[in-house]
């Protein structure tokens, strides 16, 4: 199975998801291809199990974080600001090599992993040798 042709990143160049409101972050992924399915590994810390929303629709797999303020911006005086404060965004467009029904995610340790399970119609099978009597 092409990994390329399963899984397709639908998040502009710059990471920026036009149609959300506020600071929205691309969050960096990785896609591992398994024998038996997909898995996207996205970095997003600063965000808590309870505050990930993962939805399947039309062939997009849409991932959307919020991230709360580590502190109130207007009563802060930042010696150095570089780290920036926003939720997580991403959409990708999956193809029918994936069973949908059987998506699955966990999160731990600010990485989340969306399990991708292949279609039994594309997992490689054994075909049996019959005797000839």
């Amino acid at each position: 199975m092409a990994t390329q042709s399963s899984v397709q990143n639908r998040t502009q160049d710059n990471g920026v998801e036009p149609t959300r409101m506020g600071v929205n972050y691309g969050p960096v992924v990785d896609i591992v291809e398994e024998p038996t399915e997909l898995v996207i590994l996205a970095d997003m810390p600063g965000t808590a199990p309870d505050k990930i929303d993962i939805r399947f629709e039309d062939r997009s797999l849409i991932i959307h974080a919020h991230v709360d303020p580590r502190q109130e911006a207007s009563a802060t005086h930042y010696v150095l600001h570089e780290y920036g404060v926003g939720d997580f965004h991403r959409v990708f467009q999956v193809n029918e090599d994936v069973d949908h029904r059987r998506i699955r995610a966990e999160y731990r340790d600010g990485v989340l992993a969306v399990h991708l399970p292949k279609a039994e119609s594309v997992l490689p099978r054994k075909i049996e040798v019959q005797t000839g009597n």
